[in-house]
């Protein structure tokens, strides 16, 4: 069986999303996340929707999984261009533990599942978080390497402007939704599941990605200052150069005055 992560979005509107889905199906509402049991073809899925944009299916195939997904598209805030998406399979054993990318479960627990989704979005999440500076390195590494090479930055003063406000508005937006990324609320009141989640987490590498996310926050806030400092520069050397050439004036008049007596 396949289980499979989209994110789609920054964020779904829960509530009323929660409230359309009751017309048609039986949904369940888990703190944030909304759970609802899918059937096809004498079988059964599972679907989680979780509020920072993320959507997990079991054991339901593609097509279905994309018709679910427009099903939230009048609900999501700030689609993505690009969406992400992890695939796993996944099967029923007698231990639980995730291996080479399958899923083995202790049981058909809805929870159990549930609490597996819980790293599953998360990582996701992590995923646009990680493209989203990524491409904020593509275009923006020219800056320091003609800061080495000329010793000066090749961009104007409204262009330097330009260029921290999309920094400042790609940081700010990471900062503001990084804390999906922390141990759920959920757990609170299922702590039994924990240990699920964990394994989860833990396979999927998301405490040193975070910490790896951080890292290139710190970077680009680096980069936010450096702009800063350059557009300062600019700025002093502007007022500079108009006090020279206020001097300038200033002798060439006292020149005319005193010397050639002009006036």
């Amino acid at each position: 069986m396949e289980c499979r992560a989209y994110c789609t979005a920054t964020s779904y509107q829960i509530k009323p999303l929660y409230e359309r889905l009751k017309e048609i199906h039986k949904p369940t509402l888990y703190r944030d996340v909304i759970h609802m049991t899918v059937s096809y073809e004498a079988m059964y899925g599972d679907i989680f929707y979780f509020p920072y944009g993320v959507m997990v299916a079991w054991g339901l195939p593609q097509q279905l999984c994309q018709r679910y997904l427009e099903k939230v598209r009048e609900f999501e805030h700030q689609p993505l261009d690009d969406i992400e998406t992890d695939e796993f399979t996944f099967i029923v054993g007698d231990s639980q533990k995730i291996v080479e990318d399958e899923i083995i479960l202790p049981n058909d627990d809805t929870l159990h599942r549930l609490a597996i989704s819980h790293g599953l979005a998360q990582s996701v999440k992590l995923g646009t978080f990680e493209n989203a500076i990524r491409k904020t390195f593509d275009h923006t590494k020219y800056i320091p390497e003609d800061l080495a090479k000329y010793g000066s930055i090749s961009l104007s003063r409204r262009e330097i402007r330009r260029k921290m406000g999309e920094l400042f508005i790609e940081r700010n937006s990471i900062n503001l939704h990084v804390d999906v990324l922390d141990t759920p609320e959920f757990f609170w009141d299922y702590p039994e599941l924990e240990p699920l989640y964990a394994m989860t987490a833990s396979y999927l590498d998301i405490e040193t990605r975070v910490e790896v996310l951080n890292q290139r926050l710190d970077v680009v806030h680096e980069l936010f200052e450096m702009l800063g400092n350059e557009l300062n520069h600019q700025h002093s050397s502007r007022l500079e150069w108009t006090i020279i050439c206020l001097i300038v004036i200033e002798v060439f008049l006292s020149l005319l005055r005193d010397v050639f007596k002009v006036f």
